[in-house]
């Protein structure tokens, strides 16, 4: 109500505005919103309980807020009819919920059980039937994205929806265009991916009307108007004008800035417009060209609400925005890796790159075979970090960027110290526990002799180092594979 007294759109729904209000900077802002939680779990280092309900019941006595429906059940038949008796009693809150978590209530056990790399092995999700409504498909647009990627996105007549408005939904590729056999002016059904994303679910077939046309993924660049491909085995369309289409440019400088990448404050997609379409910003070494003389008074685009409110780009933006980008010349190997953008490397593909060869330089050089030998790449991530190095353009901007004092290489600190080459060619996978190591000493031994840690067996893996409690899928695999399961004292021989 504040937000539209003052002719700003309200927000989307309680998640966004909880998340962006989080992100601001000014603290005075942030205390007048009002925010609240649930604290939902205690951390130490020694437990000081013995069970995660005890834990909660002594943050309440602290003075935290800890959820009043939490309920220790004795066994699964309690379990289930809790999740059951909540289906319909949450529409009763006065919060959003989207399901139920379960969890291992000892702490013993928590910790026993452990962690996989995303998520905690002693609790799970379980996820209610997300609300679907009906409404009409009234066009699909076709948005490009920073590789390239061709995304259909239906336009829908307005609808409620899990508390918010929602006039668009993303078909994700052609594929799925075909599977649901879309057309135009088809009453379509509509859920909340997570209850966050909107995404078309189906078609109501008998109100289709009589001679509709029927939705055809486009064959051009909907920006550039090149001529799309669909690589095998590839699910979207792309856009192969990466040096010339001003969403995959803008897309790409946008990614750049990014908070996982080089965090460079101030520089959000408005400015990221404002750069490119004044010319100042055409690639992402250009940022580092920008200086005040440049971005004084650049003229920012009008209100969407209001023409006449326009804005100019003032000191203080202009002096947060430079030092954001000098201190971004800051950011360690992995992360410039990771902010070129080259298609499959994600911010832990980057990290074993940069870990593995050390400089840019030797992942310029490095043949197919090295890349794919390098932990976690592929085929498909070696091919496109090949192909990306050949493009001149691109070892233009990477030059450039060397030249502005940005990190291409790993710090002295960061780099493995060689202790032998005892393990050189082999490679490992890690799994059980151990008596005298930590997995993680365990693998840091590894590299320091020379040899490569992989997360997954395959035919080329040497050895598998098998603790108490190994995966029985993982043995299962190394027998099939014929590769040799060895143990702690093995592989200490091994080194000695």
């Amino acid at each position: 109500a504040e937000r539209e007294e003052i002719g700003d759109s309200p927000f989307a729904n309680p998640r966004n505005s909880a998340s962006g209000t989080l992100k601001m900077q000014d603290s005075a802002e942030v205390a007048s919103r009002g925010l609240s939680c649930f604290s939902y779990a205690l951390y130490e280092d020694k437990p000081s309980y013995k069970s995660h309900q005890d834990s909660l019941s002594a943050i309440k006595d602290w003075g935290f807020k800890v959820s009043e429906h939490t309920k220790t059940c004795k066994d699964l038949q309690a379990v289930y009819k809790f999740i059951d008796n909540w289906e319909e009693k949450r529409f009763k809150l006065g919060y959003d919920i989207d399901g139920v978590v379960i969890k291992v209530n000892s702490l013993d056990q928590q910790n026993e059980l452990g962690f996989t790399a995303k998520s905690p092995r002693w609790a799970i999700a379980y996820k209610y039937k997300a609300e679907s409504v009906s409404t009409k498909l009234q066009s699909v647009d076709y948005q490009v994205g920073r590789t390239g990627a061709i995304t259909p996105v239906a336009n829908l007549a307005p609808v409620q929806l899990a508390g918010t408005t929602v006039k668009r939904a993303s078909v994700h590729n052609a594929d799925q265009i075909e599977k649901l056999d879309l057309h135009l002016e088809d009453m379509v059904f509509v859920e909340k991916g997570g209850e966050i994303i909107p995404k078309i679910t189906g078609v109501d077939l008998k109100k289709r009307k009589k001679g509709s046309k029927a939705v055809k993924f486009i064959s051009k660049c909907p920006e550039c108007g090149t001529k799309l491909i669909r690589e095998e085995g590839e699910a979207q369309h792309f856009c192969p004008n990466d040096t010339g289409c001003a969403p995959q440019i803008k897309g790409r400088v946008e990614h750049f800035a990014s908070r996982t990448a080089m965090d460079i404050d101030g520089f959000g997609t408005e400015t990221v417009d404002l750069l490119f379409e004044t010319g100042l910003v055409n690639n992402v070494a250009d940022i580092y060209s920008l200086d005040e003389k440049k971005l004084l008074g650049l003229e920012r685009k009008a209100h969407k609400n209001d023409a006449s409110r326009k804005s100019t780009l003032k000191e203080k933006s202009v002096d947060r925005l430079l030092k954001g980008i000098e201190k971004s010349k800051e950011m360690p190997f992995e992360k410039v890796l990771f902010a070129l953008g080259i298609r499959h490397v994600g911010n832990t593909v980057a990290k074993k790159l940069a870990k593995h060869f050390g400089s840019i330089d030797k992942i310029k050089a490095a043949t197919f075979d090295e890349l794919e030998n390098t932990p976690d790449v592929g085929e498909k991530i070696a091919e496109s970090i090949l192909l990306f190095f050949k493009d001149k353009t691109n070892n233009k901007i990477v030059e450039r960027l060397l030249d502005y004092g940005l990190h291409f290489e790993l710090d002295e600190a960061d780099v493995v110290q060689a202790l032998s080459s005892k393990l050189e060619n082999m490679s490992f996978v890690v799994s059980g526990v151990f008596d005298n190591y930590s997995r993680t000493e365990l693998k840091s031994i590894i590299e320091q002799n020379g040899g490569k840690n992989v997360s997954a067996l395959s035919s080329k893996t040497s050895f598998l180092i098998a603790g108490n409690e190994a995966g029985p899928s993982k043995l299962t695999k190394a027998e099939k594979f014929k590769i040799k399961v060895i143990s702690e004292n093995d592989f200490a021989k091994m080194i000695a």
